[in-house]
């Protein structure tokens, strides 16, 4: 399960360090992928299968969007020596990545933010969505 918070940089050339918690769920290989919220997906190759099952039965006329989002920019990276990706520059600017990024876990896929996108964020959910969500879900 991918959990946590974890701030990283990018360096000159657009690699980042995988945090070491998620390296173990990730893999040596897996993918990235535009996200919702301007955000990359950091998904593993069960994960990204999943994904590419499920909208492959969908009828075309339903999947298109989400087939043309999901895999036009898409990647598979491995992991180098010491644990660095290089972040494709298209997912880069998709998700304005530029110096300091910040990796949440997302239980079964992490995602990759620009840190000050994500403060904002992460600063603006409020109690009351949270206890909405909870009650939604029957907690």
């Amino acid at each position: 399960m991918l959990i946590g918070e974890f701030e990283h940089s990018l360096d000159a050339k657009g690699r980042v360090a995988i945090p070491n918690k998620f390296r173990e769920d990730l893999g040596e290989s897996f993918f990235l992928t535009k996200g919702v919220d301007c955000c990359l997906f950091v998904l593993p190759e069960s994960e990204w299968n999943r994904l590419e099952e499920k909208l492959r039965v969908m009828p075309i006329s339903k999947a298109k969007t989400l087939q043309r989002f999901f895999f036009s920019g898409a990647a598979k990276v491995e992991t180098d020596k010491q644990g660095r990706i290089l972040v494709p520059s298209s997912l880069r600017s998709y998700a304005n990545l530029e110096k300091d990024v910040t990796f949440v876990g997302v239980s079964s896929r992490a995602e990759i933010w620009s840190s000050t996108v994500w403060s904002q964020l992460s600063s603006s959910i409020t109690k009351e969505e949270v206890a909405a969500a909870m009650d939604s879900l029957g907690f």
